[in-house]
């Protein structure tokens, strides 16, 4: 589904439709949010490598201390793999994650989505993460490499900034914040629609504020039901929102926006114990599309 766009030119607001149909009206995530989760991103990963370090060097203070300037290029050579390996899989396993964000990501309140609205693909997560090794962290990494071996000079050193420069300033020059690994990716990195604090702390007394008719209960059937059951067990907050909207078109509701996950628990409450009563009378209704 191709992607729409909002019609204000300087406004953050883009369409975004669902295979549903749903339009979320997602804002995208500022250049200064991004930059900070980011940096917080980097922040996790330097104090998970420098653990990692510490541990390393008890290990291997002996070899390190007998093996001269041999042994701390090998140290420094498994330092630098180890960077890349646990870098890599930082960004790309969470993104991968239903929650589609890194660590720095969710404190900012942040995720990725696929701009077509469809769901988010692993290709686009490596490949957006893979071009962040060309944008930053290989020059980077090999110019802190040469420099610890006396190696860099003022051209390799300028080169190097020029590069990463060039690529994370990116976002600042195209309305929608794209990095370049956004833009092969197909992805935007937007901000996480707001829900109420109900929504997410209160417990099975927020099933009292809504009651169905029998005909809004009689729109979905068991197949319906089970899918319900599948996204309020992975509590992804966007797809509680497609799914929300989703059915309160379907069945005609007002209401109910920032409050997705009580509406959705007190409508698969309401619509299960429907199906169970059905079943005991000897009625079935597999899927929306069997008359009830």
């Amino acid at each position: 589904m191709a992607e729409r766009r909002a019609a204000a030119p300087n406004s953050d607001l883009r369409a975004f439709v669902t295979p549903e149909g749903v339009d979320l009206g997602l804002r995208l995530g500022g250049v200064g949010e991004r930059a900070a989760a980011f940096i917080l991103d980097l922040i996790i990963i330097a104090g998970v490598l420098l653990a990692l370090t510490i541990a390393m060097l008890f290990l291997f203070i002996g070899a390190i201390s007998g093996g001269g300037a041999a042994a701390g290029q090998a140290v420094a050579a498994i330092w630098l793999l180890g960077f890349f390996v646990l870098r890599n899989f930082y960004f790309t396993a969470l993104e991968l994650g239903t929650r589609s964000a890194t660590i720095g990501k969710r404190v900012m309140k942040l995720r990725v989505v696929a701009r077509d609205g469809r769901r988010l693909s692993g290709y686009a997560v490596v490949a957006r993460n893979a071009m962040r090794e060309l944008e930053f962290f290989l020059p980077m990494s090999f110019l802190a490499y040469e420099s610890s071996q006396g190696l860099a000079g003022f051209g390799l050193s300028a080169a190097g900034l020029l590069w990463s420069g060039g690529f994370l300033l990116f976002p600042l020059l195209n309305r929608d914040h794209l990095r370049v690994g956004d833009l092969i990716a197909g992805t935007w990195v937007v901000r996480l629609p707001r829900r109420s604090l109900g929504a997410s702390v209160v417990g099975d007394a927020a099933l009292d504020r809504y009651q169905f008719t029998d005909q809004q209960l009689a729109a979905y059937g068991e197949f319906e039901l089970q899918k319900l059951e599948e996204v309020l067990r992975r509590q992804d907050e966007l797809a509680m929102i497609v799914v929300a909207r989703t059915i309160r078109t379907r069945i005609g509701w007002r209401g109910g926006e920032g409050d997705e996950l009580a509406f959705l628990r007190a409508y698969y409450a309401a619509l299960c114990t429907r199906l169970e009563r059905g079943m005991l009378f000897g009625k079935r209704r597999l899927d929306k599309h069997q008359a009830g």
